[in-house]
């Protein structure tokens, strides 16, 4: 079983987990004195003791001890607690290798209510949101204001800068000092939002002048996401994840886990350290909602908070709290029977062990940085991801660590009263599917196994490890051998006997009967249906059967009849790889039997005959059963059957259609005029083959100075505002020498000017061609810290595969037979009409000394960048390249590295697209660049959602590309980037935008869809906080994708009727609709338009006045849509709507009410 934690130990103290002090649970940690450095595999587990009063100096000594045999490694008390004793708590907590911080408030310009006081009218069971302020605990909730008896909000608070300047005036820096010379570890800084990161940067990198050992810790909870963002500068060792207020549902705490990746350690609260015992008491705080938070914590952060008396359930008020020791008494130990101890010595020892882990792991990247800016450990690389949707009664959380092979899934029963099964099939794109369950103390428990079902006990938290499984070690690449056949001279006499009586036709998916694989991800539902019949009024039975291509034992999975002779099945491939498929039938006399039968003993008709040829099969098909258990048991149905007086016909037929008489008749595998389908091929690809956001960009103008040749290094400067945008690729087109011959000039002249940079499509030089890097942007070392650094920030590196050449490039001089040399010694330049490219020249294909020598160079480039970390393939013009070429070149090498993605940039004829997504290209470039009205977009997503099309091709929505400026992005401004970024991120799993979309530049060459002063051409410099950017609405847009399921694909999607022809409205769903999203777009975004929406209560089935829930996913507020016709206003600045819908549910005893939620 993986560990749980549904129920509380009893009888137990916190001392019988043994001896165990905090040098037990870091590994290097000899010596705790306060001058002491914490070492980088430590993470922090806190105890906070700031809602209690401190104990005299026996009982402290005694509860530091216990604090330590928990394995906590600091203990956290505020600053008004010990006025001036500080220097008696010092020594006990050192001497136990414990840290003692402070906490500390820095709130000054606005006064803070006492612990005592009222914080709002919020009901005791309202669930907070702790993206907002006020939270529960009423340190963090401004000073009602005098005037109107309401909270500040946070556009009162100085934004200027003015409150950092004041930073020695308020005294802040004058008490830190003072409590660090009296020998303070760490400090816990709350009420963040009084200064800007800036302010405290400067203050934390001060301070640690001083005292370089001082650990910091930043309260974010309550910050607005603005403001949690822009912590990731301020040098915080740590911050503080706001677990303990989530519903286990809303997808905020998603969010804030992967912005707080950029700052530091990710602290997880178990409970608010701020809350009083009493405030517990008094909204009746459940145990079992604490073992819950306690594990949840445990989970979900890379370090841990827990207030004192968690470990014994939150049941002693604060002059209460045992310190040490057993019950002296039988009453004593009745009283203090809930003790949490053991899991949490556990759960301590877990983080240290996953964190030591992550140093392990680290490629020796560690930062250097004194004032702390990227102290983030490589543990706090781990992202969250929802692997459920928002309805489930159980949510399903991954965490995972980009690139690495193993993930952990959390399981979790929201109900405290009710017991909840999940089915897997309910999740979608689950990239692991092979679970080890683990125990408390995470290690693994058993084998793997492929879970069907998740069942909890009420709120039970269950933990297994996911690993990926080996890649398929066969392909059909480089060739494949086609079967026997049968002798000649039997054939004719055989054929039309052997030939079956039952049908299968229009197996889907199929591509042209299986020339060509099919296309999913690993984890992906995939449906097989098909037609199958046969001969007169019975019906067949049908089963798919699958594998691996490099297993030799096929899995089968009935199939069933869903209408007009059409049959259905499901299944998950579990490995990256080729895999195959087909639909088997035949005849089912016995089954058809007992259909036959039951129909006349519903008319009231004898059946005395009929028992005995229903008995007579029965022995028949025992008489060709292999196995003799089984012929055994269906000898034994049969005489049990004809031992019952013919009188009573029905007890011998309930006998002989009983499920267990069934289930041996199938064990016997009786299949008269069985019948396969063709193989079909399918190929198992990564999940980011299917969803995927792309930032793409020119690095050499990331310097800032349009004088200055960018570098990799410059690059990685910008990776944190990438990422906080959403995006998981970073591309780059070609970083390649570029050649001098025909250079182009900037706005593509033909003239080039010195110092004009050239297209970087001009590849190579005397230094290198495709291999080779361009020397004004690094080495090949500097290549590979970019890419270690953008995958620290969750993003994979993708490059851009150009089969082109400069004529400078060196295979013009070792490899002339490569080329179409015309008569007069020249080679003719590219063109791609209307374009023209006189800086490069074309390989031939096909030349005399090409085959196979150019193809096998061209493979090896491939080859080259995915040994240096490289999976990620945009393929420059594959159109004008050999289809064969590209057949050979994409099996080849996913053959050997099944992980390669290539995305085909061709804008060409739909044909030809497709048939390169047939012949192996995973994404495409589409003509969502073009399709602007509202009958484009519906004709062109639902032909993209044709069987044919989509069992293959996976369109790829590029807003806009260094070649592309859209007519509509140069003459719409603002809102139509705004509209036209909500299409793509909307409708499909896969989308792109070319840098400088987020700034809304759009100045083109008068008449052309092309760029003013590209940066195809020369270098440019950007103001990447340009007023009138859409970077907020971006960075919204791509966290609401990666929080449902449903945008994660372009499939699911159903146009729905608005009145109004500028305005695009549509549902995007999961196949089980889990997840349902609700979009409407205003396709006039420079005008504010209005239209009637129906919403498609049908779906669920509920009639035309029924109701949904539904959350804004913009801005998190939640109401109830009563009725079919609902009013939406589309404007310039904000021209899409989003909303998350599910059917209104009846309320339970034990769910939550949301005070966000209203209701129209």
């Amino acid at each position: 079983m993986p560990h749980s934690l549904s129920r509380p130990m009893s009888g137990k103290r916190a001392h019988d987990t043994g001896s165990l002090s905090a040098t037990d649970f870091s590994a290097g940690v000899a010596s705790a004195s306060a001058s002491a450095s914490v070492p980088r595999a430590d993470p922090p587990r806190i105890y906070a003791l700031t809602a209690r009063p401190l104990p005299g100096t026996d009982d402290w000594t005694a509860l530091v001890g216990r604090v330590a045999d928990l394995g906590f490694s600091r203990l956290l008390i505020d600053e008004t607690s010990f006025g001036d004793t500080l220097t008696q708590y010092l020594d006990a907590p050192h001497q136990r290798g414990l840290a003692l911080d402070v906490a500390v408030n820095a709130e000054v310009a606005y006064g803070v209510p006492q612990a005592s006081e009222p914080t709002g009218d919020r009901g005791n069971d309202d669930p907070p949101d702790p993206r907002r302020l006020p939270l529960r605990s009423p340190a963090l909730s401004p000073a009602p204001s005098a005037s109107s008896g309401a909270a500040p909000s946070e556009a009162d608070r100085p934004t200027d800068g003015s409150r950092s300047e004041n930073d020695a005036s308020d005294g802040l820096a004058t008490r830190l000092h003072k409590l660090a010379m009296q020998g303070v570890d760490g400090f816990c800084l709350r009420h963040l939002n009084a200064r800007p990161s800036a302010a405290w940067r400067r203050l934390i990198h001060d301070m640690r002048r001083h005292y370089p050992a001082l650990q910091w810790f930043g309260w974010t909870p309550g910050l607005p996401r603005e403001q949690m963002i822009a912590m990731a500068d301020a040098g915080f060792d740590g911050v503080f994840l706001s677990s303990c207020w989530w519903d286990m549902r809303a997808s905020w705490l998603f969010d804030e886990h992967a912005d707080l990746a950029r700052c530091a350690w990710r602290i997880a609260l178990a409970g608010d350290p701020f809350e009083t015992p009493d405030d517990l008491v008094a909204r009746s705080h459940n145990v079992l909602e604490c073992a819950r938070s306690l594990q949840l914590a445990f989970e979900l952060g890379d370090g841990v908070l827990m207030p004192a008396g968690m470990e014994f359930g939150h049941a002693h008020a604060a002059s209460e709290l045992p310190v040490a020791g057993p019950p002296t008494d039988a009453a004593a130990a009745s009283a203090h029977e809930i003790d949490f101890g053991q899991t949490i010595a556990a759960g301590n020892r877990r983080l240290v062990a996953n964190a030591q882990r992550a140093d392990n792991s680290n490629d020796g990247n560690d930062s250097n940085d004194s004032d702390g800016a990227s102290r983030a450990h490589p543990a706090a690389r781990a992202f969250l991801r929802s692997l459920s949707g928002g309805d489930a009664a159980i949510t399903l959380v991954t965490q995972e660590i980009p690139g690495a092979t193993r993930s952990r899934v959390v399981a979790i029963n929201r109900s405290l009263t009710r017991a909840a099964t999940l089915a897997m099939s309910s999740c979608a794109n689950v990239d692991h599917v092979k679970l080890t369950p683990l125990d408390a103390h995470g290690n693994a428990v058993g084998a793997p196994q492929a879970l069907t079902h998740i069942s909890l006990a009420p709120g039970e938290v269950r933990v297994w490890q996911a690993e990926t499984d080996r890649y398929v070690s066969r392909h059909v690449w480089p060739k494949a051998k086609l079967g026997t056949t049968s002798e000649p001279e039997r054939r004719a006499v055989r054929e039309a006997a052997a030939q079956s009586r039952v049908v299968i036709e229009a197996v889907e998916p199929s591509l042209e009967n299986g020339r060509f694989a099919s296309r999913a991800v690993v984890g992906e539902t995939l449906p097989i249906s098909a037609d199958v019949f046969t001969d007169g009024h019975a019906l067949p039975s049908a089963v798919l059967r699958w594998r691996a291509l490099d297993a030799t034992a096929w899995q089968e999975i009935p199939m069933t009849p869903i209408g007009n002779d059409r049959w259905r099945a499901e299944f998950r491939a579990t490995r990256l790889g080729r895999h195959e498929y087909q639909t088997e039938a035949w005849q089912d006399p016995y089954v058809n039997w007992c259909r036959e039968v039951a129909k006349k003993l519903d008319a009231g008709q004898s059946v005395t005959l009929e028992i005995q040829e229903g008995i007579a099969c029965l022995k028949k098909i025992a008489g060709q059963a292999t196995s003799a258990r089984v012929r055994k048991a269906l000898d034994g149905i049969a005489a049990q059957a004809e031992a019952q007086d013919p009188a009573t016909a029905s007890l011998a037929y309930s006998t002989l259609s009983a499920p267990a008489t069934l289930d041996a008749v199938a064990a016997a595998r009786y299949r008269p005029f069985v019948t396969r389908s063709s193989v079909l091929p399918l190929d198992v690809e990564p999940p980011e083959a299917a969803f995927a956001s792309w930032y793409e960009l020119f690095p050499r103008s990331q310097s800032g100075d349009p004088g200055r040749h960018g570098t990799f290094d410059d690059v990685i400067r910008r990776l944190p505002s990438i990422a906080a945008m959403g995006f998981d690729v970073l591309y780059m087109p070609p970083i390649h020498p570029i050649g001098q011959t025909h250079r182009k000039g900037r706005n593509n002249r033909l003239d080039a000017q010195p110092g004009d940079p050239g297209s970087p499509y001009a590849i190579g030089d005397a230094s290198g061609g495709h291999d080779a890097i361009h020397a004004e942007l690094g080495t090949i070392d500097d290549f590979r810290r970019l890419r270690q650094a953008a995958s620290a920030h969750g993003l994979r590196i993708a490059l851009d595969f150009a089969v082109q050449c400069s004529p400078d490039h060196p295979w013009l001089r070792e490899h002339p037979g490569w080329f179409d040399w015309r008569a007069d010694g020249s080679l003719r330049y590219a063109e791609n009409p209307p374009k023209k490219y006189e800086d490069i020249v074309n390989v031939d294909f096909y030349a005399p000394d090409a085959v196979p020598g150019l193809w096998l160079a061209l493979r090896d480039i491939v080859l080259y960048w995915i040994s240096e970390g490289i999976d990620l393939f945009r393929v420059d013009n594959p159109h004008t390249k050999p289809l064969p070429f590209w057949e050979w070149l994409i099996g080849s090498v996913r053959a050997a590295h099944p992980r390669t993605v290539f995305l085909a940039e061709a804008f060409t004829r739909p044909k030809l697209m497709y048939r390169l997504a047939k012949i192996g290209f995973s994404q495409s470039y589409t003509y969502f660049t073009w399709r602007e009205t509202k009958t484009e977009l519906t004709e062109y997503l639902t032909e993209l959602q044709q069987p044919d099309i989509a069992a293959c091709f996976r369109p790829h929505f590029f807003v806009n590309t260094p070649d592309i400026n859209p007519y509509h992005l140069q003459t719409g401004g603002r809102a139509v980037h705004l509209a036209r970024a909500a299409l793509a991120t909307t409708l499909s799993g896969l989308w792109g935008m070319y840098s400088g979309f987020e700034l809304c530049e759009a100045t083109p060459i008068p008449g052309r869809e092309e760029y003013l002063n590209a940066e195809k051409y020369e270098i440019r410099a950007w103001d990447w906080a340009r007023p009138g950017n859409i970077v907020r609405e971006i960075t919204v847009l791509n966290r609401i994708r990666k929080g449902h399921p449903a945008l994660q694909t372009h499939r699911g999607v159903t146009f729905l009727n608005a009145d109004n022809p500028h305005v695009l409205y549509f549902e995007k769903a999961t196949a089980t609709r889990a997840d349902v999203v609700l979009v409407a777009v205003n396709l006039d975004a420079r005008q504010a338009h209005d239209a009637t929406i129906e919403l498609p209560l049908w779906r669920w089935q509920l009639p035309d006045d029924g109701a949904l829930e539904a959350e804004n996913l913009l801005d998190g507020a939640q109401f109830v849509w009563h009725g079919k016709h609902q009013r939406v206003h589309l404007s310039p600045n904000a021209p899409y709507g989003i909303w998350s819908v599910r059917p209104r549910r009846e309320i339970a005893e034990d769910d939550e009410i949301d005070p966000r939620r209203e209701t129209t």
